[in-house]
């Protein structure tokens, strides 16, 4: 069993990640320039080090374990940390090179994501030498994400109480939403408004964990929160069950809602909300030339994506 991590399980941990990364050996053979006996032999002797079988491999295919997939996203993090680190380093010599990481929260829209393309490759045209990881957090861990360190900037809407320890820029874009349900629910049936008689709080509703907007739709009323989910794919998942209201942002409707039948609860003019948008970093994150040229095309682009 591993006590302590050794030069020679790092190298190792690399090459798991590729075979993690790559879903299997034979793809990561070109990423690794191994072969693959002795990519396997890598394998194997990690195994052995961990004490821990990782992944499965035979006629079945290739196939990550429970425990590999814990490792693998711990390794994640370690090079995560090692690639900042390097990053951070040259900028005190004013080296403006390496890999950056911009974590984006799950769950925007396209046109976001197309934004953030434009905007990456812009900056890797503008700077030499420069890589950016692109990676997807949950809601409720883009804050710790943005503060501890593990990336050097974020991009997610935000609705509580701003932290000291992070600072936000804004992309001057906002995310309407409000309350929407399955067609096989009850109050698909009310097109226009809802009865003087409905009472909110009588039916059941899932929530996001993190987001307090989405479990509260004013002072007055409150969802009956039966359930929490970790996204808002994951709540539009279980309102079309047609057991739970919930709120959810309109491009989501739009995007994905159209095709399911999403309704919106009393003609959509009921508890709606607005999440704005943010590029996010820790205090203890230098804002270089590199990531204030990338905050300043990231805000850019989401703009004018929002403009069509």
């Amino acid at each position: 069993m591993l006590n302590r991590l050794q030069e020679s399980d790092i190298k190792l941990l690399r090459v798991f990640y590729a075979v993690a990364s790559c879903n299997g050996f034979t793809a990561a053979e070109p990423v690794l320039r191994m072969q693959r006996p002795n990519i396997s032999a890598a394998i194997k002797k990690l195994e052995e080090r961990l004490d821990l079988i990782l992944c499965h491999r035979g006629r079945g295919g290739f196939q990550i374990t429970k425990e590999g997939e814990v490792v693998f996203q711990e390794t994640k993090r370690i090079f995560n940390a090692f690639d900042n680190f390097v990053f951070n380093l040259k900028n005190l010599h004013d080296d403006y090179s390496g890999h950056v990481t911009l974590v984006l929260m799950a769950g925007l829209p396209l046109s976001v994501h197309l934004a953030v393309s434009r905007a990456v490759r812009s900056t890797m045209k503008k700077f030499d030498d420069i890589h950016v990881n692109i990676q997807n957090r949950l809601y409720n861990e883009v804050e710790h994400v943005a503060q501890s360190g593990e990336c050097h900037l974020v991009l997610s809407t935000y609705d509580m109480v701003k932290p000291e320890s992070v600072i936000f820029h804004s992309t001057g874009t906002s995310f309407a939403g409000r309350m929407y349900c399955a067609p096989s629910h009850p109050l698909a049936k009310y097109k226009d408004s809802l009865p003087a008689n409905i009472n909110i709080e009588d039916y059941p509703a899932i929530g996001i964990s993190g987001l307090s907007s989405s479990n509260y739709i004013g002072e007055d009323e409150r969802m009956s929160i039966q359930t929490f989910s970790d996204s808002f794919d994951v709540c539009m998942s279980a309102i079309m069950t047609g057991e739970y209201v919930g709120l959810l942002p309109d491009y989501m409707a739009r995007e994905q809602g159209v095709a399911l039948g999403l309704v919106p609860v009393g003609g959509g003019a009921l508890f709606n909300f607005e999440h704005e948008l943010f590029v996010m970093n820790g205090k203890n994150t230098r804002l270089n030339p590199v990531l204030r040229y990338l905050i300043k095309e990231l805000c850019h682009f989401v703009t004018e994506s929002q403009k069509r």
